[in-house]
């Protein structure tokens, strides 16, 4: 009998710690919005997730999710750290369906011109693998500046 309750003690507790966890959307959600404070940003948060913070609004049109787009970026975690970036003098052009998913559904968010930051949630980044230097289950924080927009036919 006695052996039975302390299985049942321990069963329980394992429970109870395995229901408090975290899910790292959780996680996600929290470390965004941590920094978001810290930095005193005055975030958006997108119906996908990622939150963004418009500095410029820009005066051309969206890009569609087909476009190639000049870009301006510095890439960080979440303590600052740049992993990758953009010289000043050199852009890079890219299309949109060749990155990652929060700059898919991010990057369509600013006009031509316009310039911003976009706090990406790891789901829609490198997710559980990583990348580089990039750890496992990390936010990402762009700063980006769109500069032109070439749709494809």
């Amino acid at each position: 009998m006695k052996k039975n309750l302390i299985f049942l003690v321990i069963i329980s507790l394992m429970f109870n710690i395995s229901c408090s966890k975290k899910s790292q959307s959780e996680v996600d959600e929290e470390t965004i919005l941590n920094y978001i404070e810290s930095h005193k940003l005055d975030a958006n948060k997108a119906e996908t997730g990622i939150y963004y913070v418009i500095e410029d609004e820009g005066t051309g049109s969206f890009p569609s999710e087909y476009a190639r787009v000049k870009v301006l970026y510095s890439g960080k975690l979440t303590n600052d750290e740049v992993f990758d970036e953009t010289d000043a003098n050199e852009p890079v052009w890219f299309y949109l369906y060749q990155v990652i998913e929060g700059w898919k559904v991010g990057i369509p968010l600013f006009k031509k011109g316009g310039k911003g930051i976009l706090l990406i949630p790891s789901r829609l980044g490198y997710g559980t693998q990583g990348t580089g230097n990039i750890p496992p289950n990390s936010v990402l924080v762009f700063e980006i500046e769109l500069l032109d927009i070439q749709e494809s036919l």
